[in-house]
C-alpha cells in the first residue's frame, strides 16, 4: 500500500488543463455536500483534508487562510522540499493537503477552533463556504458553530470558525490518519479505496454510505490512511505520533523531523531537525558511544537503530535502541528431515521382516 502526496506546483500545460476541465465543471454545477465524520472518542488528533482552490494562489496564502503556524508544516503534509518558496504558485483546481488538529466530541469530529476566517467586505456565509473554502463545509455548518441566528447578517471583521470535517477513530482495530478526500468527477468508492490502500466496504461503513453509486463529485470522503509504526511512548507529549505515507512532520519543539515511507517497511524514520539547531539537546542513544538519533549500525543479521521514542519537555527527548533482524528465516533442514524419514523407513522395514520370520517359524513348528 502506498499513498503519494507529492504535487507538481508548476504552471499547467494544455493536457493538464484538459484533465482538470471535468473538475472545473463539477465545481460549477455540483451543489455542496455536507460531510459529517463520525468520531466516538473525546480526544484530539492530527488530520488531513484536500483543498482545491478555485483560483490560482500561493502556498503562503493557503498557509494564512488555514491558520497554519509554519510553512514547513504545510510542506511536510505534501512531501515538498523545505527549500520550497512560500510564494510558490498553486494553480486553480490543484489539490493540496491541509494538516490540522481534529477535535472529537458528541460523536463527530471537526477542526479544533481553526481555521478562523475574518469576514471581508462583500462576504456572505455561502460565498465563504463555497468559494473561499471550496465547499469543504456548508454555510449552515458555519452558522451553527458560530451561533449565527441569521446567516444573511454577518459583520465585516467578524471572526468565523470554519469547522472542517475530521475523525480520530481507529479503523478496523488500527490507528490511522483520517484524510478528507475531495471526490473528483467520474471517480468511484472502489477506485478511491484501491488508490489509498483500503477497501470499499470500509469506506462505505465509516462514511455511512449505503449505495456506492450515490457518491458525488466534490463530496468530502473520510479515507483512513495507514500510519508508520514507531517507538513513541504512550506517555510522550506527541503520542500517538501518526504519520502517513510520503509525509513528514516536525515534533519535540521542532528538534526532531520524522518521515513515513512505505519503502522503509512502514517504519517511522526520525532524525535531528535542521530548523531548530539551537536549544535542542544532544540526541545520543544510551549504551552506544557512536549512535545518535537516526543512525544505524549492522552486526551480522542484526540492524540497530537509534530511534525516537517521544518527548516530555523542551530538553527531555526520549530515544532508544531498536534492533531488528535483516536476514531471512533459515529454510527447513531437509537433510535432517530426510535422515529422520530414512531411519523411520528402516525401522518399519525391520519390523515387517521380523513379523514374517515369526510367522514362518510358527508354520515350521506346525
Amino acid at each position: 500500500m502506498a499513498f503519494s502526496f507529492s504535487f507538481s506546483l508548476s504552471t499547467p500545460t494544455t493536457p493538464t488543463l484538459l484533465f482538470t476541465l471535468p473538475l472545473l465543471l463539477s465545481f460549477l454545477t455540483t451543489p455542496a455536500s455536507s460531510a459529517t465524520f463520525n468520531c466516538s472518542a473525546t480526544t484530539t488528533c492530527q488530520s488531513l483534508i484536500d483543498y482545491v482552490p478555485q483560483n490560482t494562489t500561493t502556498l503562503n496564502a493557503i498557509k494564512t487562510l488555514f491558520n497554519i503556524s509554519h510553512l514547513r508544516t504545510l510542506l511536510g503534509a505534501n512531501n515538498l522540499p523545505l527549500s520550497t518558496a512560500p510564494t510558490q504558485n498553486v494553480t486553480a483546481l490543484q489539490k493540496i493537503l491541509i494538516p490540522f488538529t481534529c477535535l472529537c466530541s458528541n460523536g463527530t469530529g471537526v477542526s479544533n477552533k481553526r481555521p478562523q476566517y475574518i469576514v471581508k467586505p462583500g462576504d456572505d456565509l455561502d460565498h465563504i463556504a463555497t468559494v473561499v473554502f471550496s465547499r469543504l463545509v456548508k454555510y449552515q455548518e458555519i452558522a451553527v458553530v458560530n451561533k449565527i441566528p441569521d446567516p444573511s447578517l454577518i459583520g465585516i471583521g467578524k471572526e468565523l470558525w470554519i469547522p472542517l470535517p475530521c475523525s480520530c477513530d481507529e479503523v478496523n482495530g488500527e490507528r490511522v490518519v483520517h484524510y478528507g478526500h475531495v471526490v473528483e468527477a467520474g471517480s468511484s468508492v472502489e477506485a478511491i479505496a484501491t488508490k489509498y490502500g483500503t477497501d470499499q466496504e470500509t469506506l462505505l461503513r465509516i462514511n455511512g454510505i449505503a449505495d456506492p453509486k450515490t457518491l458525488q463529485a466534490n463530496q468530502v470522503l473520510d479515507v483512513p490512511l495507514k500510519a508508520c509504526s514507531s517507538s513513541v511512548s504512550n506517555n510522550s507529549l506527541d503520542a500517538p505520533l501518526l504519520v502517513s505515507n510520503n509525509t513528514y512532520v516536525f515534533t519535540a519543539n521542532n528538534c526532531v523531523k520524522c518521515q513515513c515511507s512505505s519503502a522503509n517497511n512502514w517504519t517511522l524514520q526520525c532524525e535531528p531537525s535542521t530548523v531548530n539547531s539551537t536549544g535542542c539537546p544532544a540526541m545520543q542513544c544510551q549504551g552506544s558511544s557512536q549512535l545518535f538519533l537516526g543512525n544505524t549500525t549492522t552486526s551480522g543479521c542484526d540492524q540497530t537503530t537509534c530511534t525516537y521514542a517521544g518527548y516530555t519537555n523542551k530538553t527531555d527527548i526520549l530515544i532508544t535502541l531498536a534492533t531488528q533482524s535483516t536476514c531471512a528465516a533459515p529454510p527447513p533442514d531437509n537433510k535432517n528431515n530426510a535422515s529422520r524419514m530414512g531411519l523411520q523407513g528402516s525401522s518399519w522395514s525391520f519390523l515387517f521382516a521380523a513379523i514374517h520370520l515369526a510367522l514362518l517359524f510358527l508354520h515350521v513348528l506346525q
